[in-house]
């Protein structure tokens, strides 16, 4: 099995360059406004594009986040439209994930689930409080869909733990670069290289790394040892506080443009 997600991969690899995704929420700023947002990424330079699964109850997600999620809730965003979402995004020719923690799968439907990612164009789903151990339904059902199970990883996680999960993971492993919730921060934790480090020694798999980039610097600087940046929080800020939805269509796709090059110079 090859999705598009790993092919992304396999390009990026072949540049000698980290790949650059962006995340934002689905029915964020609004439906329209989030297709719109996922075609202005697109054109912009991202290589793969995560969608979020708006949810009520975050455990990983900052202030930044949970207001987009909160706007986007409020909208009545369901999985139709996390769907919806994504088939946007595959549409444009990037690879394409959803991000979303496992209860609405579960409500959802384990299988059903996997069968709608892979429907619409989907290479993976990214679930952040899945553990391995309970993971069974979930990657018998990423197996018969050919779709990349992603797991995340944590400065936290220990070393032994690491090969444990990422035995399980496809496309890519997800590192969190610090202890605690996403948001742009001014300075990406040390952290984040030794933990891709430590990743790199019980893998072969790509591994991304997630929480905190916002500038083409920080987006250099990660992709020097990274196999790709993964940025959120600093396109949501933008939307959240342009003051027009053109505005923010301007700003998102500038930011995309700049971290674009961030990746490609950082080795």
């Amino acid at each position: 099995m090859s999705t598009a997600l790993d092919k992304v991969f396999e390009r990026t690899r072949a540049e000698n360059r980290a790949a650059l995704i962006a995340y934002i929420p689905a029915g964020f700023p609004s439906q329209s406004g989030c297709a719109k947002a996922i075609q202005a990424l697109a054109a912009a330079g991202v290589d793969a594009i995560e969608i979020g699964f708006p949810y009520s109850d975050p455990v990983m997600d900052g202030p930044t986040i949970q207001e987009a999620a909160e706007i986007s809730l409020k909208g009545g965003t369901n999985a139709a439209d996390v769907f919806a979402a994504l088939k946007t995004a595959s549409a444009t020719g990037v690879a394409a994930v959803v991000m979303t923690y496992w209860n609405p799968i579960e409500r959802y439907g384990v299988d059903a689930f996997a069968q709608a990612i892979a429907d619409n164009g989907g290479s993976g789903v990214i679930t952040p409080d899945l553990t391995i151990e309970e993971s069974g339904r979930w990657l018998a059902a990423t197996t018969k869909n050919e779709i990349n199970p992603i797991y995340v990883v944590a400065p936290s996680t220990a070393d032994a733990r690491l090969v444990e999960v990422t035995s399980k993971t496809g496309g890519f492993v997800y590192a969190a670069s610090v202890m605690g919730v996403t948001g742009a921060r001014s300075n990406i934790s040390v952290d984040a290289s030794q933990l891709v480090a430590r990743v790199r020694k019980g893998t072969k798999l790509p591994i991304a790394v997630g929480l905190g980039v916002s500038t083409r610097t920080q987006a250099k600087e990660v992709a020097a040892y990274a196999d790709g940046v993964i940025v959120g929080s600093a396109f949501i800020k933008l939307l959240l506080n342009a003051k027009s939805e053109q505005e923010g269509l301007d700003a998102i796709s500038q930011l995309a443009q700049e971290l674009a090059l961030g990746v490609r110079e950082g080795r």
